[in-house]
């Protein structure tokens, strides 16, 4: 058995980055691919203007290294894409890790080599790496979605999509634009569009709930958190729902009078952003208790908003509050305040097409400049997607997962020996902190191969009755929840014939994790692992 590295990883986002770092340091050869040409995966193509986490700063960064944690002072409470991209590269400097990637590099074939027990793994180039394993850490929230309006290529003007921003970025100054989408890249870049167009037609088919980030810069004392301090916020975030150091209320939000949940919704409406749907435990799951929470939202809105038809066209009817991703916004809502922003309800006039001057409604047609889709991306599968990845008798990825998604725990699929997902559909992953899930997830994986190396040990592969049990047992913590209620990017719901499935884990990262722990335990069941001696012997388990 002949191969060039031990490890193949592809993506250099968050979890990439972090993989290599954690794969060399356990003593495996490794060769990282990237499409891009630098690191940063989402964050290296988000650069839309007012792109910034959801997450607090001080959570979002790795807490592997304590020096690290220490050495980097984060300017804002919630950082901007720069900041966070300038972190991700400082990361990869300090600890050596670019040399290690091929930048440049987008992989677009994977197929596993049944008899030598190998992956092929042919880059754009025509290149192949043959690699005992196969690492894909590609990113949740990585392939745009482009929509298939009619005459989209006949417009003259200036067109971008919010995740393929370009590097430069776009003069807005005195031009007539429009944004379709009203997601998190649209809410987030329309208030700074608008500082500088002469006019924003905002094309809102459904509105999202947005809730302020209350951001704020950090100062010393915020930065420069003790070594006990940092240690027990980390502790907190590990072992809560989310991979935050925040707690719901310890009573539901229906065991306590009006007065009382309003106190609450006020504080987690100040702490800002996708938090809120967290103020309560039973919010998510009791219908009534999330009316409480739509209602308090909803009056905020309308507080906010000076023209009451606009106000109550802003706020959503079809969902209820934090089934979609609340985004955290800076001066959403008040930018409808301006006379140079207008809202266009497409539920009232639909998009027929676009022209080569504008966009052309039902109702009319609105002549523009530039036009921004803010149409988000194909979520958790589409990167994968994209990659021809063929396992055992060339069956491909995408038959596998056509009527929806089936892993165990996320990060295995049957029939695809010694292929790890790094945040896959059936973990927290996006209902998390994504660098303390792309860390959950990496460690796991590397001991597990320091595992299979110490027991000569050469394949590891979920079994398909894992598989189908774990993807049963998220269904139905899922249908326990009110967000298969929603239309939303959780669902697949945003993209033409894909499965209507809710791809994440939904039962909390803290138990995620202790469930990683006892698989891992128990001599990794749920997965079938052959011996080097025994790797032709279909079914021999070590």
């Amino acid at each position: 058995m002949k191969f060039d590295v031990d490890v193949v990883v592809v993506g250099a986002g968050i979890a990439g980055i972090y993989a290599i770092h954690a794969l060399r340091k356990a003593g495996f050869t490794v060769q990282g691919l990237e499409a891009a040409s630098g690191v940063g995966g989402t964050w290296f193509h988000n650069r839309y203007p007012g792109a910034r986490c959801d997450i607090e700063s001080l959570d979002y960064s790795y807490s592997f290294s304590g020096e690290l944690q220490s050495e980097w002072e984060w300017s804002e409470r919630y950082a901007t894409q720069p900041e966070i991209l300038r972190y991700l590269e400082h990361v990869v400097d300090r600890f050596d890790i670019a040399r290690h990637f091929r930048f440049e590099t987008r992989v677009v074939a994977a197929e596993y080599d049944e008899a030598d027990g190998v992956w092929n793994v042919t880059t754009d180039a025509g290149d192949v790496v043959v690699s005992r394993f196969c690492m894909f850490a590609t990113g949740c929230l990585s392939a745009t979605n482009m929509p298939a309006i009619e005459g989209r290529r006949l417009f003259e003007g200036e067109s971008y999509h919010t995740g393929e921003w370009p590097h430069g970025g776009v003069d807005f100054t005195n031009k007539r634009v429009g944004v379709i989408g009203t997601g998190s890249s649209g809410i987030q870049s329309i208030p700074l569009i608008a500082e500088d167009a002469e006019s924003v037609y905002v094309f809102q088919r459904s509105p999202n709930y947005s809730i302020p980030a209350g951001n704020r810069p950090l100062d010393e004392r915020d930065r420069r958190l003790s070594a006990s301090e940092y240690a027990e916020r980390r502790r907190l975030s590990w072992e809560s729902g989310g991979g935050s150091p925040f707690i719901p209320n310890p009573r539901k939000a229906m065991d306590v009078d009006e007065d009382e949940r309003r106190r609450v919704y006020e504080e987690w409406w100040t702490r800002g952003g996708v938090l809120f749907s967290k103020a309560f435990p039973d919010q998510m799951i009791d219908p009534a208790a999330n009316e409480t929470a739509r209602e308090f939202a909803e009056a905020k809105i309308r507080d906010l908003v000076d023209d009451p038809a606009t106000a109550e066209q802003l706020i959503p009817v079809d969902h209820p509050i934090g089934t979609k991703r609340i985004v955290t916004d800076d001066g959403y809502y008040e930018t409808f305040n301006r006379p140079n922003v207008n809202l266009v309800n497409l539920r009232a006039e639909p998009i027929d097409g676009i022209s080569g001057s504008g966009v052309r409604t039902s109702a009319r047609e609105y002549e523009l400049d530039i036009i921004v889709y803010a149409t988000g991306f194909d979520a958790m599968t589409g990167a994968l997607n994209k990659i021809d990845i063929r396992g055992r008798g060339g069956r491909t990825l995408r038959e596998e997962w056509a009527a929806g998604p089936l892993t165990y725990l996320g990060l295995g699929v049957h029939g695809f020996p010694n292929m790890f997902i790094i945040t896959g559909p059936g973990s927290p992953s996006v209902l998390s902190n994504m660098v303390l899930a792309s860390e959950q997830h990496v460690n796991w994986v590397v001991d597990c191969l320091q595992h299979m190396r110490n027991n000569n040990v050469s394949s590891i592969e979920a079994d398909a009755s894992a598989a189908s049990s774990w993807v049963a047992e998220c269904n139905r913590q899922a249908s326990g929840t009110l967000f298969p209620q929603a239309n939303s990017w959780y669902m697949g719901a945003n993209i033409p014939g894909k499965p209507r499935v809710f791809m994440p884990y939904i039962g909390g990262f803290a138990v995620y994790g202790r469930r990683l722990a006892e698989v891992a335990a128990s001599e990794y069941e749920g997965f079938t692992l052959l011996r080097s001696e025994d790797r032709e012997t279909t079914g021999s388990v070590v």
